[in-house]
């Protein structure tokens, strides 16, 4: 028996989607909802996305408590707390895209059937000079936020 390609095996999760598609499918599914699994201090001091054109709010649940960095265990009971249901299209987000992978995988073993990692989460990644937001993500693509 050989074994099965990397390539042929399915995803831990529903896939991969642009910010730009997640902010269209934000604006056309009104059972799309975004979660945000930043930590508060990201929150606070970085920024949020603002889906208030959509008549929307973003679900601010931290995938990791700061400033452990312990995953948070109570992460799928406050999602329930939010109203989320198993049928949801959840399309997550975080700084650069590898918590809200990690979160996506954890609520798709769960039951969730919809779960989107947020390519490039809300910053992207650092750039020559090691800042970020100015190369890919939320911020990058020009989509709304509001910081404070």
């Amino acid at each position: 028996m050989s074994p099965i390609s990397p390539s042929v095996l399915p995803l831990a999760y529903a896939g991969e989607v642009t910010p730009t598609q997640a902010w269209l499918r934000l604006s056309q599914e009104s059972n799309a909802k975004l979660v945000d699994v930043r930590t508060q201090a990201e929150w606070s001091f970085v920024g949020v996305p603002d889906l208030s054109s959509l008549d929307k709010q973003v679900l601010l649940v931290s995938w990791q408590v700061f400033p452990t960095m312990t995953r948070n265990d109570a992460f799928s009971s406050q999602l329930e707390t939010h109203g989320i249901r198993k049928d949801d299209v959840l399309l997550l987000l975080c700084r650069s895209g590898v918590r809200s992978k990690a979160a996506a995988e954890h609520l798709t073993a769960l039951g969730y059937q919809a779960c989107w990692n947020i390519t490039d989460g809300f910053e992207g990644p650092h750039d020559a000079s090691k800042h970020r937001g100015g190369q890919a993500g939320w911020k990058a693509s020009d989509l709304p936020w509001a910081q404070g």
